[in-house]
């Protein structure tokens, strides 16, 4: 740790910035209407612009010297409970800062023109300014409970952005289930701080890694663990993932910032930020490296399956977390893998969206892609921004997904015995199913018939495709050239890994495998091809039917359903959470403690207003979120007759 420079000394503004520009826009009313828009792009430009400065500074230190805290004010001084809200500061936070700010920047600038037509646009710039405050929290922070403020920061502004179009029930469902759902998680993550308190006495992230070692390895791993259910929660990596998909109910606008550079990435910063624990776990790792195997295989199958092309998008999203978490599960081989596949994927998957946003402004606000075809001639700058980042997204060679999710896949194959086999095997055909559901949907968007000219929108008028205005497309062209150059540039000679040294340690080179290096890519790139060879024997050489097919296979009729996830989690949370529910309302009956009946009492509201919730998959993670609820049932009881 080092002395804090002079330009570390004003990085409050990073938050400052945006918190502001949200508590204007929310204050001002309507008098902000004709320029609420500009104040909430130029918040976030300029946060952007003193994270570089500050990045520069960084840089003009030498690695021993690049981590530092800026203490704000002494916040929870309670007894043994000494919370300090500060900063740190140090090349994660600051990669991270550049990340959310830069992609964020062009996410607003592209929402002016997007959201144009809105009467609410001066609220959801103040919306999106709190995202990125809240987020820019969430990895600055310099201590657990700092991060969680932040955390919880980017669930509530998430969910007033996933339910902005409040006259649509779909809309408020999904908002509903995205925030009940990482709920879930989130009790995960405050047991985990909890843990930490009263094993090491402290939450301060400098202070927690350097006595971390004095713990069993039972506590090590139940605190590893805790923390991994947070990061499902965030990031939806299974059995957490389903919120994400339906979160596509927001703006497109939205859907860019929470896949891209917000939201989604904080359980793989989570991880990484905590890789002195995860060092000491060989155990908690394996679960970690389980889950992101298990995620990524979840979202390439179900995204195959979809005609939504949001939701196809959010898919490959629950996929690609997949791979980052399975590089930051494998400890310092992989901890800047993952970085480096984020970072990259920032780029790409941030274009790909506002790619999708720019065809549903020239398409009457369709996202059945059955009904697109042929775009390519009417939005020529969409089509070649979307098909760079589609490209990058597969992996194709020398641009930015070639270089970052190619280096996960040698990584995971390094690990010994049946190690290798399972998740490099499961990361390599990864590959094929990623390029087949992408190249699906690039066929059926941009190619083929154009079926959009025999039919009528939902409101009755007819299609016009036409290209998006400069302020949409000048930032997909940017992204455009962050997806063909980013993962040339940070894995160069290890840049970016190098320049992590001191938040993750030294990457260390990965061990032979049973494959050899230029076998791994060799076979990658067949797999790609293969993958995007399948699409169009599936559905390129033909045309495309407007209505999907309903006798299917039982492989499609699974992904559809989101591979049963609703299902399952209806029977092994849903109905044995209403039971127990019941159970503890009638023990009033029995004498039980006023503070146990209260509890309980609302636990049965809950559970009876959750009943009335359009999905009985909400009602499963709503009574599951409970669960840190009954804990504390349980711990009553014992004490109430002990």
């Amino acid at each position: 740790m080092t002395d804090i420079s002079a330009v570390g000394q004003s990085a409050w503004l990073l938050l400052a910035l945006p918190l502001v520009g949200a508590v204007v826009l929310l204050l001002a009313g309507k008098a902000a209407n004709k320029w609420g828009h500009l104040l909430g792009c130029a918040t976030v430009l300029a946060a952007f612009v003193y994270g570089v400065i500050l990045f520069f500074d960084t840089t003009s230190h030498d690695a021993a010297h690049r981590v530092s805290e800026l203490h704000i004010f002494s916040w929870i001084p309670v007894q043994a409970l000494q919370v300090d809200f500060g900063l740190r500061l140090d090349p994660l936070s600051v990669t991270f800062v550049l990340l959310i700010t830069g992609v964020g920047s062009l996410i607003h600038i592209y929402s002016i023109g997007y959201m144009s037509h809105d009467d609410g646009r001066r609220r959801f710039f103040a919306y999106l300014n709190l995202f990125v405050a809240a987020m820019l929290l969430l990895v600055l922070g310099n201590g657990f409970v700092t991060l969680y403020f932040g955390w919880e920061g980017v669930g509530l502004a998430s969910y007033l952005l996933i339910g902005w179009y409040q006259n649509r029930p779909s809309a408020a469902t999904a908002a509903k289930k995205a925030f009940l759902m990482n709920r879930v998680g989130d009790v995960g993550l405050a047991i985990a701080i909890f843990l930490m308190f009263t094993n090491l006495g402290t939450t301060q992230y400098s202070e927690v890694f350097s006595r971390i070692n004095t713990l069993s390895p039972g506590t090590i791993l139940a605190i590893s663990l805790l923390l991994l259910l947070g990061a499902c929660g965030k990031s939806g990596q299974f059995p957490l993932q389903a919120w994400l998909p339906d979160a596509m109910e927001g703006p497109t606008p939205v859907s860019a910032l929470i896949h891209a550079a917000t939201m989604v990435t904080a359980g793989v910063y989570l991880i990484a930020r905590s890789n002195p624990i995860y060092n000491l776990t060989e155990d908690g790792r394996l679960v970690v490296t389980i889950i992101g195997t298990i995620t990524l295989l979840i979202g390439c199958i179900v995204g195959c399956a979809y005609d939504d092309i949001k939701k196809v998008l959010a898919y490959s999203t629950v996929s690609q977390i997949g791979y980052m978490i399975l590089a930051v599960s494998l400890g310092p081989i992989g901890y800047a893998l993952g970085i480096v596949h984020l970072l990259t994927h920032g780029f790409f998957k941030a274009g790909l969206f506002l790619g999708a946003g720019s065809v549903m402004h020239g398409m009457n606000d369709e996202v059945d892609m059955r009904k697109f075809g042929g775009l390519y001639k009417r939005m020529p700058i969409t089509f070649v921004t979307f098909g760079l980042g589609y490209l990058a997204l597969i992996g194709f060679p020398f641009l930015s997904g070639y270089y970052s999710k190619d280096a996960i896949i040698e990584a995971a194959f390094s690990g010994e015995g049946w190690h290798a086999w399972v998740f490099g095997g499961a990361a390599m055909l990864g590959v094929a199913l990623t390029a087949f559901y992408m190249t699906r949907l690039m066929l059926m968007t941009f190619f083929g018939k154009e079926r959009w000219k025999d039919i009528k929108s939902e409101d009755g008028k007819d299609f016009h495709p036409h290209e998006s205005p400069a302020v949409m497309t000048v930032p997909m062209i940017i992204l455009a050239v962050g997806s063909i150059g980013a993962g040339w540039f940070l894995t160069s000679g290890d840049r970016l890994a190098q320049w992590l040294e001191p938040s993750l340690g030294q990457l260390r080179e990965a061990e032979a495998g049973p494959i050899p290096e230029i076998g791994l890519t060799v076979i990658s790139l067949a797999l790609m091809v293969i993958g995007a060879g399948l699409a169009w024997l599936f559905v390129g050489r033909k045309d495309v039917p407007l209505e999907k097919p309903a006798k299917v296979s039982w492989p499609v009729r699974a992904a559809r359903a989101d591979l049963y996830g609703n299902a399952l989690n209806e029977a092994l949370f849903a109905k044995p959470g209403e039971a127990l529910t019941r159970g503890l309302v009638v023990m009033d009956d029995k004498g039980v403690d006023g503070a146990v009946t209260g509890l309980a009492g609302t636990l049965g509201f809950l559970s009876s207003l959750l009943r009335r919730t359009q999905t009985g998959f909400v009602r499963s993670y709503a009574l599951t979120m409970l669960g840190g609820s009954v804990l504390v049932v349980a711990a009553l009881l014992m004490v109430r007759f002990s």
